[in-house]
C-alpha cells in the first residue's frame, strides 16, 4: 500500500498545525505510523490521496449513518448554495429542523442550535447551572464531552489515548465544580449526592460510552440516576452527541425509555456538516436570553449549509425506519465471532473490540486492554483495507452504505490477524 503522498502531506502539515493534524487522535499517535490523508469519500468507502480504498468504519467518528455523500444530503447543500451560506438572521430552515427535532424527541421541548458538541454541552451545563443555583457537575471517568474546561477531567476518547493530563490548561477552580465518578456505579453517585446535597447542579452522562470504547449502562444504572436527581432537585443531562439518532430515531433515551432534563446532540444531525443542539424542559430552556438571564449566543448557529444537510438527514431517517433494523444486523453479523482474546461490546451500530478478555463496564476495566496489540491490529487491517478507529479507546460505527460483501471482507481480513 502507497503512502507517498500521505507521508508528503503530513510533513508539510506539521510546520503549520501543531501536530500536523486538526484534532489530536487523527495523528495515529496511539498507534504510530503516519495518517492517511483523504481525497474523497463515497458510500461505506473513503479513498486516501494515494488511491488506497478503505472500508470505513470510523464515518467521521459517527455522523455518517447513511454513508459519505448520500444523494439526499448533496442535493439538500446543492440546493442551499443558490440561496446562501451565512446570513446571522433567523431562516425558516432552522424552524423546520427544530420542529423535527422537538418531534423525534419528546424530552426536548424547546431547542437551541449550536456549532459543535463541544458547544452544545458547555451551554447546557451553563443552563443546568443558571436553573438550579448551584455550582456542581458529576462526570463519568472515561466519559468526554467535548473540550469543555470543566469537563476535561479524566475524559476518554484522545485525553485517555495520548494519557494528556486532565487539569493542563484548565484552572484549578474550574476543575473543582465536577465531581468525577466511576461509570456504571449507582452507589458512588448516591454517596455524592450525599456529601453535596444542595450543591449539584446535574448530571451529564454519555448514556451509551462512546469515547472509552464503546460500554453501555448496566441494567438499571439510566433509571436510578434519574430517580437521584429527582430526589436531590438535580437535573439529568444525555449527552447524545454520539448516539442520538444513531441508536434510534430518538436517540438512547427511546431506546432506554429515559426522560431527561437535558439533551445535547449533534453528528448525526448534521449530516456530515458542523451543528448540534441542546434543548430540554420548556421552563430550564426559558431563562436563555433573549427571553431570559442565561447568555449563550454564536453567530454561525443554524447556518443554511448545515441545517439543510442535517434536515435533509433527519428527513430520509423519519421516512425509513427500517434503517435501524438493518444496521443493528449488519453490526450483530460484524461483531458476532471476536478472536480469541478480545471481547466486543456493542449497542445498535456502535461497537469496539477490546483486547482483553473483558467484560469492560467502566474506565477502570477498559483500560485493562492490551493497547500495543491494538495498534499492531489497527495496522493490519489498514492494510487489508478497513479503516478502524486508531485508538483502543473510541467506537465504531456502521453505516447503512456497508454491504454483506464489505462486512465479510472485514471479517476475513481480522481472522488473518496473527494471534497474539
Amino acid at each position: 500500500m502507497k503512502t507517498d503522498r500521505s507521508e508528503a502531506l503530513f510533513e508539510r502539515a506539521k510546520q503549520s498545525i501543531p501536530g500536523g493534524v486538526n484534532s489530536p487522535v487523527r495523528a495515529f499517535r496511539g498507534v504510530g505510523g503516519v495518517p492517511r490523508f483523504i481525497r474523497r469519500g463515497e458510500g461505506c468507502r473513503l479513498i486516501d490521496e494515494d488511491g488506497n480504498s478503505y472500508i470505513d468504519y470510523v464515518g467521521s467518528w459517527g455522523p455518517l449513518l447513511l454513508g459519505h455523500r448520500p444523494p439526499e444530503v448533496v442535493e439538500a447543500l446543492r440546493q442551499v448554495l443558490e440561496v446562501g451560506t451565512s446570513f446571522g438572521a433567523p431562516t425558516e430552515r432552522e424552524v423546520e429542523m427544530a420542529e423535527l427535532l422537538r418531534e423525534a424527541v419528546p424530552s426536548m421541548e424547546m431547542i437551541r442550535l449550536v456549532n459543535s458538541g463541544t458547544e452544545a454541552t458547555m451551554s447546557a451545563l451553563r443552563v443546568a447551572r443558571g436553573f438550579t443555583g448551584r455550582d456542581l457537575t458529576i462526570k463519568f471517568e472515561g466519559c468526554y464531552h467535548g473540550h469543555v474546561d470543566s469537563l476535561l477531567v479524566k475524559a476518554g476518547s484522545g485525553m485517555a489515548t495520548l494519557a494528556i493530563s486532565d487539569t493542563v490548561g484548565v484552572p484549578r477552580a474550574i476543575a473543582n465544580t465536577t465531581v468525577v465518578l466511576p461509570y456504571n456505579n449507582p452507589e458512588a453517585v448516591e454517596e455524592a449526592f450525599r456529601n453535596y446535597p444542595d450543591q449539584i447542579a446535574a448530571i451529564i452522562i454519555e448514556p451509551v460510552v462512546g469515547n472509552m470504547g464503546c460500554v453501555p449502562p448496566l441494567p438499571g444504572y439510566l433509571e436510578t440516576l434519574r430517580a437521584l436527581c429527582d430526589k436531590y432537585g438535580a437535573l439529568f443531562i444525555f449527552d447524545e452527541v454520539m448516539t442520538g439518532f444513531r441508536l434510534a430515531y430518538g436517540g438512547a433515551q427511546e431506546l432506554y425509555k429515559i426522560r431527561p432534563d437535558l439533551s445535547t446532540f449533534g453528528k448525526v444531525i448534521g449530516g456530515g456538516l458542523p451543528i448540534a443542539a441542546y434543548g430540554g424542559r420548556k421552563d430550564i430552556m426559558s431563562k436563555i436570553a433573549p427571553v431570559g438571564p442565561i447568555y449563550q449566543a454564536g453567530t454561525l448557529s443554524g447556518n443554511p449549509l448545515a441545517v439543510a444537510a442535517g434536515t435533509a438527514m433527519l428527513k430520509y431517517l423519519k421516512a425509513h425506519p427500517e434503517i435501524y433494523r438493518q444496521l443493528e444486523e449488519r453490526t450483530a453479523k460484524l461483531c458476532a465471532n471476536p478472536p480469541k482474546g478480545t471481547v466486543v461490546n456493542r449497542v445498535g451500530s456502535m461497537f469496539t473490540m477490546f483486547f482483553q478478555e473483558g467484560p469492560v463496564v467502566d474506565w477502570t476495566t477498559a483500560s485493562r486492554s492490551d493497547t500495543a496489540t491494538y495498534a499492531k491490529f489497527f495496522h493490519h487491517m489498514l492494510e487489508h483495507g478497513v479503516y478502524l478507529a486508531p485508538s483502543q479507546y473510541e467506537a465504531g460505527f456502521m453505516s447503512a452504505a456497508h454491504t454483506d460483501a464489505d462486512i465479510e471482507a472485514t471479517v476475513a481480513a481480522a481472522r488473518a490477524f496473527p494471534s497474539h
